[in-house]
């Protein structure tokens, strides 16, 4: 199996690239579509081929995506990005790209998108069955724009029979990513118990690849989440920081935003978080 991977440079991708080519099965090959072919290097000394290219450029995608059998779409765009960036990458190009496999040939399609396309609380932890109702000024377009991405990629799966899979993560950190400390940004608005749902770097990876390699989950969608998610309060721990004691002034009015159940991934596949909260990470050296 040849696999294709877009946003391999990226914070995710470039961790979970390395993995799948260390875990893949005998004979399986892995290609990574770059920008930069230079930034393909990297990967090329681990094993994988490299094609150079824009993913909104249909040429690019034609090259790339000859023999392929899977595509693992990575690639996306937010934080403070411009509206019709975040549309345009994590919408029309994710949409293109399940057009291209479909015409190459390609039978497989994981899709990583995010647990923000819930939009608010349901009262309990979130699931897959739950209704998408992104929204709210903090992430501009993106949680819209990956929202539209899963629907038309499903409507191709009905339609054209492509495998799609699709994975949202929550909130993704360790190894080196900056994001934890990033993560003060915006938890200094909260209140003191307003919890963040978190996902390791290391789990991200083991999640998509069970959604790639796993018989009978196409048209499937799966939360990627750890076990813990963690206050306002315990983000200013982790980052050595000193509480704002303003924090304990405000009320979470919802308590439940982008909390997600694990449950299908765990029934249906197997996972289990090697990191099951943020804490097991820090003890491991993992941050």
């Amino acid at each position: 199996m040849l696999t294709l991977v877009t946003g391999a440079t990226g914070a995710v991708g470039s961790r979970f690239v390395p993995r799948l080519l260390q875990q893949r099965a005998p004979g399986d090959e892995v290609r990574v579509l770059v920008r930069d072919e230079a930034k393909g290097e990297p990967f090329a000394a681990l094993g994988a081929q490299v094609a150079a290219g824009d993913l909104r450029d249909a040429e690019t995608l034609g090259k790339a995506l000859t023999g392929v059998d899977a595509v693992v779409n990575i690639a996306a765009s937010f934080r403070g990005v411009p509206d019709e960036e975040a549309w345009a990458v994590n919408r029309d190009a994710a949409l293109e790209l399940g057009r291209a496999a479909v015409a190459s040939g390609a039978r497989r399609f994981v899709q990583v998108s995010t647990g923000l396309v819930y939009g608010k609380g349901r009262g309990r932890m979130l699931t897959e069955d739950d209704e998408t109702i992104p929204g709210g000024a903090m992430w501009g377009a993106y949680p819209r724009a990956k929202a539209e991405a899963e629907r038309g990629l499903l409507a191709l799966h009905a339609a054209e029979g492509l495998d799609v899979r699709i994975g949202r993560l929550s909130f993704v950190y360790g190894e080196g990513d900056p994001h934890l400390a990033q993560s003060l940004m915006w938890a200094g608005q909260w209140a003191a118990a307003q919890r963040l749902q978190m996902v390791h770097h290391a789990d991200v990876s083991q999640a998509l690849l069970r959604l790639l390699y796993a018989p009978g989950a196409d048209g499937r969608i799966y939360n990627i989440a750890d076990d813990a998610p963690i206050t306002a309060v315990e983000l200013y721990q982790l980052n050595g920081r000193e509480i704002p004691g303003e924090l304990y002034d405000r009320v979470d009015d919802d308590p439940w935003f982008a909390c997600t159940s694990t449950d299908r991934i765990r029934r249906e596949l197997g996972f289990r978080p090697v990191y099951p909260s943020v804490w097991t990470a820090r003890d491991a050296g993992a941050l």
